[in-house]
C-alpha cells in the first residue's frame, strides 16, 4: 500500500494483490489518520482477491470518514458495503464494475 499526500488536503491510498485483514486494518488506520477535511481517494483496482472480513473493516472505516471515495471495488464488494449500510461517502464512495448498473 503506498501514501500519498497533495497540497495537504487529498491522501491518495492504492493497495495492490490481496486485501486481507491485515491491508484492511491499515487502510482503516490511514482513514482514522487523516483529518475530516482530507479527502482520501482509495484504489483498489489492483487488488488481486477479497477478502470479506477485510470488506467490513474497509465499511466500518469509511464510516467514521466522511470524505473518501473508492475505486476498484467489484460487485460482491459492493453489494456487501451496501448490506452493511455504506453507500455514498463523500459522494462516490463505491463504483459498479463497468457494465454493471445498480
Amino acid at each position: 500500500m503506498s501514501a500519498e499526500e497533495a497540497a495537504s488536503e487529498e491522501i491518495q491510498l492504492t493497495v495492490a494483490g490481496p486485501f486481507d485483514l491485515k491491508t484492511a486494518h491499515r487502510v482503516a488506520r490511514a482513514l482514522a489518520d487523516a483529518s475530516e477535511e482530507t479527502m482520501v481517494c482509495i484504489d483498489l483496482t489492483r487488488v488481486s482477491d477479497f477478502d470479506d472480513s477485510g470488506v467490513a473493516v474497509l465499511g466500518r472505516a469509511l464510516a467514521g470518514h466522511q470524505r473518501a471515495d473508492v475505486r476498484g471495488l467489484r460487485r460482491h464488494q459492493v453489494l456487501l458495503l451496501r448490506y452493511l449500510g455504506i453507500e455514498g461517502v463523500g459522494g462516490s464512495m463505491v463504483d459498479a464494475a463497468p457494465g454493471w448498473t445498480s
